[in-house]
């Protein structure tokens, strides 16, 4: 296992998670996350398994549709470094490109079908 640290590009939002080699992400074609653009984890992490430090206030939150997905942000900077999921709740996908150690250009991606949720 190996100790991942990510955090937003100002550094207000900072996250760490244990997880095998991260080699793959996953793109979303939903409404949201295509224009987002970025290259989440291909894997769920339950809310026990993702530390999140946050200044107060900076966390920022948008649901939309159903409410139950919920997507996260930093107020300060804009960026989005994870969200807990739709089709698990309680259970988050991180955002690769949050994690300098990470070369999200030069990983493999699968597509998820969120638009057809």
């Amino acid at each position: 296992m190996t100790t991942y640290n990510g955090s937003c590009h100002c550094g207000d939002i900072k996250f760490t998670f244990e997880h095998d080699e991260i080699t793959s992400g996953l793109h979303c074609n939903c409404s949201i996350c295509r224009r987002k653009g970025a290259l989440m984890s291909d894997f769920t992490l339950p809310a026990a398994e993702l530390q999140i430090d946050a200044k107060p206030a900076s966390l920022g939150l948008y649901r939309f549709g159903s409410g139950v997905a919920k997507h996260y942000f930093c107020k300060q900077c804009g960026i989005y470094p994870f969200h807990e999921t739709l089709r698990m709740p309680g259970h988050f996908r991180v955002n690769l490109g949050c994690i300098d150690e990470l070369d999200t250009f030069s990983m493999e991606s699968k597509v998820f079908d969120g638009k057809s949720l």
